[in-house]
Order: structure tokens, then C-alpha cells, then sequence
């Protein structure tokens, strides 16, 4: 029997809501977990070169990483790859369609419908999942997916081993029961959260948003234009990816024409249909569940309407006349029978050459609240304009406003609060948009206390990214992302959605003419670190010949990089062993090196604990005193009691009981990593977690 350990934190979140059995994990561990240990112990695995997962006996790849929930770890499951559930798998059969995706025994519709919508883009497929894999050539039980997480596109690695009962997939299947693909994508998206109960309830445009990199916007389809067509198309053309729901009753039961309650349905097209009696708008939906269609007018069985639209017409539609999931509604009666509609919106770095989408330009700012520095509150506050400011240039109109008057600009921002649940933090966030200085792109608190705002939130939100959508005239403004209350602590990405060709710009900051004092407090480690620029050209020097930085270069970069500026001396602190545990603890391949995008990952973190160092370090000696570690610790989002301040003493202290630069970097790196691989291992938010023997020295060894 495999040994498991059991730790649990002091506080505790409320279960997610679940239909899955639950099983005694420690009594019925699988027969997969077990063979797994077997393997460990008797030596049967081996290495896979340059990472810590292994291959198993039979040769083929083993991610005994990905965490396992009760469910998966019973008895009565069996862990099994594609090759011994059917004589001739494949990853895709006739290509990946919406059709391809089943749900099986958890609530996880929200992801489902996200997969389907995604499925009717070839690009943005690609993008997900490379489309050459198969379990014919090169084949090693190995799969690789890519998702969207705050600006960059991470990699999961996993293997093709998926839980069934009685030889059947007890999670997501698609109809050909040949076909894999579909099953291998929830599998990767469950690992990227924390395991397939991390996957029971959620929103629908968060897993659009992972898959896509898009601005997600939800919508009250009561609320919705007159013309709803005429703005579905518009939604369409631009490439959006919609998904809607009817929130009204109980679980995942019907109403009276058979849609769903609190079930994610996706929108795939908007048709004006002729008919014998004159034209009709219709919305054609996809139950992710691959039945339950819709039962009143146009419905695919029973809904005469279609005798009045001919054969030419009804196969222009694609229409299908069985219960796949799939059917048509008028558009009213899809006002009648959802509540909700969720947007994702798309972006010019998804656009496929060729093709008639057009979705918007974008930009990005990545920025932190730091508290002290640049975390000022709320805009009824007196300390608003400490709040990160940046400056963009509407200058292109609108296409269907340029013949007209009045001439405005679309746009669309989002504000995403970063890592929030693995934080276990929800800031109540929210966007300002006020008129440029004339003559600079920082509005000072003079500027701020004669304007008010062109457009704003209306409310503070603690969802992970609130948008702003706006039209405004050509002309210079400036956005101002804050949280409700002063000094809170995190880090943050802003995008800015304009229409094709618009010239929206980065933010510009203050110079030293401006406010002084402002560009004083802004960024502290701007005067104790190298530019971005400066970063780069250190990284390109000091890694080896493959582009990774090791421990070894890591030393010698920091070493270099602190020398110049205000923390200069403090080097003679760093340790080989700092660097060894900063790369292994940002190192998501587990070969204890770093490549540039994981290394842009640690630098700006260091940028942000550089800043919050350097203020705290109130009597500017390079060293933090011990009772100014625990606020330092707070303005980073990480809350300590007294028994972990003590261990903080004994532990990572210099002998004064002060603790240096590298010190506090090397104590923020190993506290934020331990708490997230808790809450990693925490799926159900429970406070509790057991990991196996493995999984336990895994953990402690490689840190």
C-alpha cells in the first residue's frame, strides 16, 4: 500500500459543489497508484532524459506529477491508455469538430463548452494542441498541450493515461470511440488547475480565456441590443468565441423545451434563414453534452418550421436532423430561454492568414500594486494617484462612424488580477479612464483632483479580470487600474483592445521634470537594477550555448546585475545554494534550468520583491530588520503568524537576525512556491491535503 502523508492549513475554503463519488483514498488506493510505488521501489522506471517524469515499464512515458483526486485513485477505476481501450487509436478522426466532446461524470459543461467553441477554430486549435500528434508515429504515451496564463502560453506535458470503469472513459469522451483528442485536453487543463476535481464547476469564459488568451465579457442577455443579430454577427465576425446559460432553476434539470439549467450551452452561429412565409433569425447552440436539444420551435425532431425552408437552404445550414447536441432557436425564443451570455473576445495575434475574421489589436501592460508605492485605493480616496497610470492614443475612428459626425473609437480593457485563486487572494478591482494632460501622459494629483473620469467601472469587482467596454472620440487618455482599498498587494495584467490599425501605445512615465516625487517612489528597483533592455543582454551573456541559465549563470548574472545599482555589496550575500533553489523553483520542466521566458517569470518577481525590499528597508543598510520581515512579507501577499516568524529567524537570518537582499529573495521564492504547490494539491479547497510518499519527497528534495 502506498504511504500517504496528510497536511492541512489553518484556514479553509468551502468544497466546490459535486456530483462525483466519493471514494476513501487511503483504503482504495488505484491499481495505477500502486504500480506507480511498484515501479519506484523495485526500480522498473528510468529517467526520461533531462526531466523528472519517468517512462514505466513498458517503456512508455509515466507524468506521475499529475495529481490524482479520490475518484481516480479507487479501486474500481483502472488508469488506461488509448491502446488498450480499442484495437486502432487516434488522436483525431476526420478532423476536431464541436461533435467530438461528451461530458462524462463531472460538472465541468463550463470547460466543455469552452472546448467546442474552440474546436470551430482551426487556428486557435493549433494554438492549444499541435495537431501532428498520433499514436502511430514517434508515438511514447507522451501528449503536449499549450494554455494562455497571464500573457504568456505555458506548456503541460502529460501522459495518455485516463481513468475508466468497466473499460469505459469515466471523464470527457467523444462519440467516436476511437478518437482521443478531446479526452487529452481536459486531462492537460485539469493538471494546469490541480486535478480533475479542480475542474468541477466554474465559468465558462476563464477556460476561453486559457485557451484562447482573449478578453472574456459577460453579458445580461436581457440587457442585450434590440438588433441582438445584427450584434451577434458583429460578435461573430470578429472572431469571439460565445457561450450562454439559463441560471434560473435547479442543477442541470430542464424546463418545459428541454434547455438545461445552470448548464453551459455554446453559441456557433447566427443565420438569417428563408423560409416559404418570408426570412427568420436563427442562433444555432451546442449542448456540450452531446444530446438534450432544445424542444420547441426549429427544433431538429420535432419542429415543423423546417418544412417551409428548402432542401438547398437546410444543407447550407449544415442542418442535422438527429439529437447530437446541436440544434437551431429564433432569435426570441433564445431571449426567452438563456439569461447569460459570455464573450470571449479575440485578439490579432489568433488571426489564421486568409482569413475573414477580423479581431481586435492588443496590448499589454504587466504591473503590481505594491503597497506604500503604488497601491493608492480607490479613486474617492486621497492617495488615487498612486495608482499605476497608463497612457494610450485613440487616433483611428470607427469604419461605420467615419462617414458620420461623430466619430469615436472602440475599444475594450481588461484588467486580471494575476494567480488569484492559487493566492487564495480576491481584490475588489476596477478601471478609470480620464482625459490626458495636455502637454504630459501622467496626471498628477493636482490633475486628478480637477478631473473626473470619461468612463469607468461601475463597480468594484473581485472577479479574477474586470472590462471595461467603451467608445470614446479620437484623442489622448489615461487609464488608472486600482483596488478598493489603499496598500493591497498584487500583480496585475492590463490589455488594451482597440480596433484594427488604432494607435494605441504603451504607457509612458513621469520624468524627473514631471513630479519628482512620484517618479521617486514608482519603482524603487529602477535604481538597483539594469533595464529590461540591460536584463536581456545579461541573460544572452551569462547563459550556456543552448539558451538556459543554471544555477552557475544565475549567480553570476545577479551578481552582476546588483553591482551597479543602490544594493550594490549586497552580493557578497548570494549564495550558489539562493540560485540552485530560484531556478529549481521556477523550473517547470524539472531540469534545473531555466529558459528566457521562465527567467522573465523570476525577474519579475524580483523587480516586484526588489520594490517592496527597498521600502521597508527603512534604515537603508542593505538588510531588513527582523521585525521588519513580517510587513515586507505582508506587502508581498504572503500573511505569517508568530511560529513561522521564529522558524523565518532560525532559518534564513544572518547572524544579527537581520536578513540581506539575497536572503529575502531566496525566503519570498520558498514561501510563495510551497504555498502554491499546497494549494495545488488542495483541489477541493478544503485546508487539507494528503500527498503520496513519492509526491512528498518529490516536494522536499527538489525545492
Amino acid at each position: 500500500m502506498e504511504k500517504s502523508l496528510s497536511v492541512s492549513s489553518e484556514s479553509s475554503l468551502p468544497p466546490l459543489d459535486d456530483d462525483v463519488d466519493s471514494v476513501c483514498s487511503d483504503e482504495l488506493l488505484g491499481s495505477q497508484s500502486r504500480r506507480w510505488l511498484a515501479d519506484l521501489l523495485t526500480g522498473n522506471m528510468s529517467p526520461e532524459s533531462g526531466d523528472v517524469n519517468t517512462v514505466g515499464r513498458d517503456g512508455l512515458f509515466v507524468d506521475y506529477n499529475f495529481p490524482l483526486g479520490e475518484l481516480e485513485m479507487s479501486s474500481r477505476v483502472k488508469w488506461k491508455r488509448p491502446k488498450e481501450l480499442c484495437p486502432s487509436p487516434q488522436f483525431i478522426v476526420n478532423g476536431a469538430t464541436r461533435l467530438d466532446v461528451r461530458q462524462g461524470k463531472l460538472n465541468d459543461c463550463w470547460l466543455l463548452s469552452a472546448i467546442a467553441s474552440l474546436s470551430m477554430h482551426r487556428s486557435l486549435l493549433k494554438k492549444v494542441m499541435p495537431l501532428e500528434q498520433s499514436f502511430q508515429d514517434g508515438y511514447n504515451g507522451c501528449f503536449v498541450f499549450r494554455f494562455w496564463q497571464y500573457g504568456q502560453w505555458e506548456e503541460v506535458r502529460i501522459d495518455d493515461l485516463l481513468p475508466t470503469q468497466d473499460n469505459n472513459l469515466i471523464y470527457l469522451s467523444s462519440p467516436e470511440r476511437h478518437e482521443f483528442w478531446s479526452s487529452l485536453l481536459e486531462k492537460a487543463y485539469a493538471k494546469l488547475k490541480g486535478g480533475y476535481r479542480a475542474l468541477d464547476m466554474g465559468f465558462p469564459h476563464e477556460a476561453m480565456v486559457d485557451m484562447t488568451g482573449g478578453v472574456a465579457e459577460v453579458f445580461s442577455i436581457a440587457s442585450l441590443p434590440r438588433e441582438l443579430p445584427a450584434f451577434l454577427r458583429h460578435l461573430l465576425a470578429k472572431g469571439a468565441l460565445i457561450n450562454c446559460a439559463n441560471c434560473q432553476g435547479p442543477l442541470e434539470q430542464r424546463n418545459g423545451l428541454g434547455i438545461m439549467f445552470r448548464h453551459a450551452y455554446s453559441l456557433t452561429a447566427v443565420e438569417e434563414v428563408k423560409t416559404a412565409h418570408g426570412a427568420v433569425d436563427l442562433v444555432r447552440i451546442l449542448n456540450p453534452w452531446g444530446n438534450t436539444e432544445w424542444e420547441g420551435p426549429w427544433s431538429d425532431l420535432k419542429g415543423p418550421e423546417w418544412n417551409t425552408v428548402s432542401d438547398e437552404e437546410q444543407k447550407r445550414l449544415e442542418r442535422v436532423r438527429r439529437e447530437d447536441g446541436e440544434f437551431w432557436m429564433s432569435v426570441s425564443d433564445f431571449r426567452q430561454n438563456f439569461e447569460l451570455m459570455e464573450v470571449c473576445h479575440l485578439t490579432e495575434t489568433l488571426n489564421e492568414p486568409g482569413s475573414s475574421v477580423l479581431p481586435w489589436s492588443s496590448i499589454m501592460h504587466h504591473g503590481n500594486w505594491v503597497p506604500c508605492i503604488s497601491a493608492g485605493g480607490p479613486a474617492h480616496g486621497g492617495f488615487f494617484w498612486q495608482n499605476p497610470q497608463f497612457h494610450f492614443v485613440l487616433s483611428k475612428v470607427d469604419s461605420d462612424t467615419a462617414n458620420t459626425s461623430e466619430k469615436t473609437c472602440s475599444f475594450i480593457l481588461a484588467l486580471m488580477q494575476k494567480h488569484q485563486r492559487r493566492r487564495g487572494i480576491n481584490l475588489a478591482i476596477a478601471l478609470h479612464i480620464y482625459k490626458a494632460h495636455p502637454k504630459n501622459t501622467y496626471l498628477s494629483p493636482e490633475d486628478l483632483s480637477a478631473l473626473r473620469p470619461v468612463l469607468c467601472s461601475s463597480q468594484y469587482s473581485s472577479r479574477r479580470e474586470v472590462v471595461l467596454r467603451g467608445v470614446l472620440p479620437q484623442g489622448r487618455y489615461v487609464i488608472i487600474p486600482s483596488t478598493a482599498e489603499p496598500n493591497q498587494q498584487g500583480p496585475f495584467l492590463l490589455r488594451v483592445l482597440t480596433e484594427q490599425g488604432n494607435a494605441a501605445t504603451p504607457a509612458h512615465k513621469p520624468g524627473p521634470q514631471d513630479i519628482p516625487s512620484v517618479t521617486e517612489l514608482s519603482f524603487p528597483h529602477q535604481a538597483a537594477l539594469p533595464s529590461p533592455k540591460s536584463t536581456k543582454l545579461l541573460f544572452m551573456k551569462h547563459c550556456n550555448k543552448n539558451g538556459f541559465c543554471k544555477p552557475v549563470h544565475l549567480h553570476s548574472l545577479l551578481t552582476e546585475a546588483v553591482q551597479g545599482g543602490v544594493l550594490a555589496g549586497s552580493e557578497k550575500y548570494l549564495a550558489l545554494e539562493h540560485c540552485k533553489s530560484m531556478v529549481v523553483l521556477m523550473d517547470s520542466q524539472g531540469i534545473a534550468q531555466l529558459n528566457w521566458p521562465e527567467f522573465q517569470s523570476l525577474w519579475d518577481k524580483i523587480r516586484r520583491w526588489t520594490d517592496i525590499f527597498l521600502v521597508y528597508d527603512k534604515n537603508k543598510t542593505q538588510r531588513l530588520e527582523y521585525q521588519e520581515v513580517s510587513p515586507a512579507l505582508k506587502a508581498a501577499g504572503i500573511m505569517v503568524d508568530d511560529l513561522i516568524m521564529q522558524l523565518v529567524g532560525l532559518r534564513y537570518t544572518e547572524p544579527d537576525m537581520t536578513i540581506s537582499y539575497p536572503g529575502f529573495l531566496y525566503l519570498l521564492m520558498k514561501l510563495e512556491s510551497m504555498i502554491h504547490k499546497f494549494q495545488a494539491y488542495d483541489m477541493v479547497g478544503m485546508g487539507t491535503v494528503t500527498v503520496s510518499y513519492r509526491q512528498w519527497l518529490h516536494m522536499t528534495m527538489y525545492n
